[in-house]
């Protein structure tokens, strides 16, 4: 698979949120980039050129004039962006994370992230940065402004810090609610973030959890029925099951899993969750909105 490091007028304005008028204004006044040019004159611009407008877009949007901006040199540009990240903290992790995923950068975006953390919760980088930078890629990929390369490196760097907090958090774990929470998703759902994001909430809120991950059999999952009295299914579908609707998906859920006195209780999150016709599921099926309609939940659910 080919990693792009040649971008066009349109993905600089995708990547950096500056309109491709504005660049062209830019170049042409401030000569801010040195686009190459096609035999049809058509831009053609490199990763460095790509990173050099993301440091310009983190001051200009902090209220530095453009003119101002371009008469500095590069070491001057990136000295003021790190004087300027103490004050602007939010912005500036994500065009780091940006540029290393550019430069397939591993030990910038880990090192990045843990000084975010070390000033603010990991909850609160997950919500503040990692989700919308994800929403950001996302967009990105469908556009082909990044190649699916950039998304993997990504996602996998901030499954990784999920896991790795996870664990911090399983060391300090007391049970303070009965129930049991059992975490699946559907065959080849690939999107697993959410889901072990889930799981990270549900530990710091006392609720103990079998985590089954991806491609899990709807015919499996009846074996953890009985290892306790209350169970919770989880579930985060974005994508899959292909082939039938999201009432169906639930409808052969309850058929593999029910017990002989019911249903049993099942959560769905994900944007394909949405499209369930909620006026034809039981009250022992949950759409949740999001993952902060999630942690909400769980604040009733224990004080219930």
């Amino acid at each position: 698979m080919n990693v792009k490091s040649q971008f066009s007028i349109r993905d600089l304005e995708n990547l950096s949120g500056v309109k491709a008028h504005t660049i062209r204004i830019w170049e042409k006044r401030y000569e801010l980039l040195s686009p190459k040019r096609t035999a049809t004159n058509i831009r053609s611009y490199d990763i460095v050129s790509l990173k050099k407008l993301l440091n310009v877009t983190f001051l200009y949007n902090d209220g530095h004039k453009i003119s101002k901006i371009a008469r500095l040199s590069e070491n001057e540009i990136l000295q003021l962006v790190e004087d300027k990240s103490v004050v602007s903290k939010r912005e500036y992790s994500t065009k780091i994370f940006k540029t290393a995923m550019f430069d397939f950068d591993e030990a910038l975006f880990l090192t990045t992230s843990d000084d975010y953390i070390s000033e603010k919760s990991f909850p609160e980088i997950f919500f503040e940065v990692f989700i919308p930078l994800l929403t950001d890629i996302g967009v990105l990929w469908q556009t082909g402004a990044i190649s699916p390369t950039h998304e993997s490196f990504i996602s996998e760097l901030i499954k990784q810090k999920i896991i790795s907090n996870i664990e911090k958090a399983q060391k300090d774990f007391t049970k303070e609610d009965e129930t049991l929470f059992v975490l699946f998703l559907p065959y080849n759902e690939i999107h697993e973030i959410g889901l072990l994001y889930a799981k990270y909430e549900l530990i710091l809120a006392g609720f103990k959890t079998v985590y089954l991950g991806a491609n899990t059999p709807l015919n499996s999952l009846k074996e953890v029925v009985n290892l306790n009295d209350k169970v919770i299914f989880l579930s985060y579908i974005t994508l899959k099951p292909e082939g039938m609707t999201i009432n169906n998906y639930i409808e052969s859920f309850q058929n593999a899993v029910s017990l002989k006195d019911g249903n049993c209780d099942l959560w769905l999150l994900g944007n394909k969750a949405q499209m369930t016709n909620q006026h034809k599921i039981t009250s022992k099926v949950e759409i949740l909105d999001n993952l902060l309609h999630f942690n909400k939940r769980l604040k009733e659910l224990k004080n219930n």
